[in-house]
């Protein structure tokens, strides 16, 4: 069945910030936070997601800063190189944000189909 209505379409973009609204992590910085716990580097990590290592450094640095926190436990590299892994407290912003999103993805999907069933009533 045609609706005059199917052309709409939900986007929206989640994201944390300070009390004096600075951000702090958004849908592209929880990726490369994954990006690194997943693959204990923060070069495979930009190679990954096709990033800039001086944007992506300035950004993980600004997330630690409005933390107050580290996120990040880096080891200079040697012969095998460096290493860059989330700390304790990176991991478990990373697998709360997972679970939020997921939580909030149910929630405005399913707000967003009630949505589209009024219009068609």
């Amino acid at each position: 069945m045609n609706s005059k209505y199917e052309n709409i379409r939900l986007n929206y973009k989640i994201w944390l910030e300070t009390k004096d609204e600075l951000g702090i992590l958004g849908d592209g910085k929880w990726q490369l936070m994954k990006a690194i716990s997943e693959t204990g580097s923060l070069k495979l990590a930009m190679e990954k997601l096709n990033l800039s290592y001086r944007k992506t450094w300035n950004n993980l640095q600004q997330i630690e800063e409005r933390l107050g926190f580290p996120i990040l436990d880096t080891q200079r590299g040697g012969a095998d190189g460096g290493k860059t892994c989330l700390t304790p407290d990176g991991e478990k912003i990373v697998k709360a944000f997972d679970v939020f999103h997921n939580q909030f993805d149910t929630f405005i999907q399913k707000a967003f189909q009630e949505f589209k069933d009024n219009l068609e009533k």
